[in-house]
């Protein structure tokens, strides 16, 4: 593992009249030291090295080249493209992937390199090759960025599913089964192995799920950003709502996604007066910073001159928060979080702080509601979707039979 203040390439030092955020921004334009600001490129060390300060295996406090966790990085504007290497394409814009076939992209449009690919060689636009009963579409976010969306019905119909077409299964929407819309965590895009399974077992639950990758991940474009986040999310939201009739949408979040969750159901509740039916928050934290502050792998770091200096700040300096403590004090729809006990990235007291959060602030405490999965089940960060019982679990808090 690569240590977290790793010296970068030997570089003159800053003129000494520059302190604070001049100091730092005068880094980061030269892409120099552990701390390059500018553009989002954050936790990049030097230049085009295409290392985080600390690459974790699968599960990380800081992936290549960006913020935070999960192998990979999640804070990477303009010029931290650089830190992809030549894995992800050049430097500016990367390299085209393919042929456009979904709404909103003209045939055999060439596409730019997203910022977050793993894993690599998928055909995202092809998820039968991995999923029964689901379908790849794209929808325009904002003017400018489009977003890749996997459609996975209900097994109930699945035999009806087969050969069916974008528009049927717009209109299955509509069928009274529920609609998760799932935002996944920071490290990769939807074909994930472990976001394979949640499909799978939500799906042979009878939920439907709409499963994409933010702005800047797998095959959207755009670059990530925590508002840019949620624009997808609440466009995602209103597309689902317009063909669902009286289904019930919810958001369901992973890690990093759960903060995505909080953000876009607040937004929704504060500025249209409307509640999302439910929110499911899978390994939450409190906010971003104190996630990144308390994860498992930064412990032998903490004691470190300018821990808080390079890390810690360096995410507000991003425009990155995440605040669930904040966003939970503001909802009001039924919320369930669920943790294992074993999590290495997120720890489990997170989980708890960020009940007892939302427990104080609901008038209606039978709304909120947490669960947790002990050690001995091995379900760690990623695999809670892996427990046979975890749609049960769901399906009881939702009052769903």
């Amino acid at each position: 593992m690569a240590g977290l203040f790793s010296p970068a390439s030997a570089s003159p030092a800053p003129p000494s009249s520059l302190k604070g955020a001049g100091r730092r921004a005068w880094l980061g334009a030269r892409g120099r030291g552990p701390l390059a600001a500018s553009g989002g490129d954050v936790l990049c060390r030097g230049r085009g090295s295409g290392r985080g300060l600390v690459r974790g295996a699968g599960s990380g406090f800081v992936g290549r080249g960006g913020a935070w966790a999960e192998g990979r990085g999640l804070v990477r504007g303009q010029s931290a493209r650089r830190c992809g290497g030549a894995a992800r394409g050049s430097a500016a814009t990367g390299t085209a992937t393919g042929t456009a076939t979904g709404p909103g992209r003209g045939a055999g449009a060439a596409r730019p390199g997203s910022s977050v690919s793993f894993p690599f060689f998928v055909d995202l636009q092809r998820p039968e090759l991995l999923l029964n009963n689901t379908i790849n579409l794209y929808l325009t976010t904002e003017p400018g960025v489009t977003v890749g969306i996997w459609h996975t019905v209900p097994s109930s119909r699945g035999a009806e599913a087969q050969g069916k077409d974008q528009r049927w299964y717009e209109e299955a929407l509509a069928d009274a089964h529920p609609v998760i819309i799932y935002l996944h965590g920071n490290g990769g895009t939807r074909a994930a192995s472990h976001r394979i399974q949640f499909l799978k077992t939500m799906g042979a639950a009878d939920f439907h799920i709409l499963a994409l990758d933010y702005r800047g991940y797998g095959d959207s474009s755009g670059n990530p950003t925590e508002r840019g986040f949620t624009t997808d999310v609440l466009a995602l939201y209103d597309w689902a709502k317009a063909r669902s009739g009286n289904s019930s949408i919810l958001f369901w979040g992973h890690s990093m996604g759960t903060g995505v969750a909080t953000n876009a159901a607040r937004k929704l509740q504060e500025e249209r007066g409307v509640q999302v039916d439910a929110v499911i928050l899978e390994s939450p934290y409190t906010d971003i910073r104190e996630a990144a502050a308390n994860m498992p792998i930064t412990k032998i770091y903490r004691q470190f001159p300018g821990f808080e200096y390079f890390i810690l700040d360096s995410l507000a300096l991003s425009d990155m928060f995440f605040r669930s403590n904040e966003n939970v004090k503001v909802l009001a729809c039924p919320l369930l979080m669920l943790h294992a006990e074993d999590d290495a990235v997120v720890p489990l007291q997170l989980g708890h702080k960020l009940f007892e959060t939302a427990r104080s602030a609901y008038k209606d405490k039978t709304k909120v509601k947490l669960i947790t999965f002990p050690e001995k089940l091995g379900l760690g960060h990623d695999y809670i979707s892996f427990n046979p019982e975890l749609p049960a679990l769901v399906k009881d808090f939702l009052n769903i039979k």
